[in-house]
C-alpha cells in the first residue's frame, strides 16, 4: 500500500517542475508516428489498428509487434528521460513506475490514435474520389 501512495505521489509530482516538457513532447511524437502509421494503413486499406489488436486474434501479436517497433525510439526515448527525471528529483529509479509512465505517455496514445487517423483518411480519400 505504501508503494501505491508513493507512486501516485511521485506521478503527480511529475506533472510540474524539471522536465514536465516530457509530458507534451512524448505524446506529440506518438501523434505524429500514429498519423504516419494510420495514414499507410487506410492508403492500404487495412483495418484500424487498436480494432484490429482487438477483434482479430490472429494477427494481434504481429499487430502490437509492429506498434511497438513504430513507437521503438519514442519509448526509448521516454526510457532516458525517465531515467533521468527519476535520479535528480527521485534520487532514485522506480521500474515499474517508469514502464507505467512510459507506456501511458508514449505507447497508449499510438494505439488510441492511431485506428481514428485510419478512418478519418479513409472517409477523406473516399469522399475525394467521389468528387472526382
Amino acid at each position: 500500500m505504501n508503494d501505491l501512495v508513493r507512486f501516485y505521489d511521485d506521478l503527480i509530482g511529475r506533472t510540474q517542475g524539471p522536465m514536465s516538457f516530457r509530458f507534451f513532447l512524448q505524446p506529440s511524437m506518438a501523434l505524429l508516428m500514429a498519423l504516419r502509421d494510420g495514414v499507410k494503413d487506410a492508403k492500404s486499406g487495412r483495418p484500424p489498428y487498436f480494432w484490429n489488436i482487438v477483434n482479430d486474434p490472429s494477427a494481434r501479436r504481429a499487430s502490437i509487434h509492429e506498434g511497438v517497433k513504430a513507437t521503438a525510439r519514442i519509448l526509448l526515448l521516454g526510457l532516458v528521460m525517465e531515467i533521468i527525471y527519476q535520479y535528480r528529483v527521485l534520487g532514485t529509479f522506480h521500474v515499474l513506475e517508469a514502464i507505467n509512465v512510459i507506456v501511458a505517455l508514449c505507447f497508449l496514445p499510438y494505439l488510441l490514435l492511431r485506428g481514428p487517423i485510419n478512418r478519418l483518411v479513409r472517409w477523406w480519400l473516399a469522399r475525394a474520389h467521389r468528387a472526382t
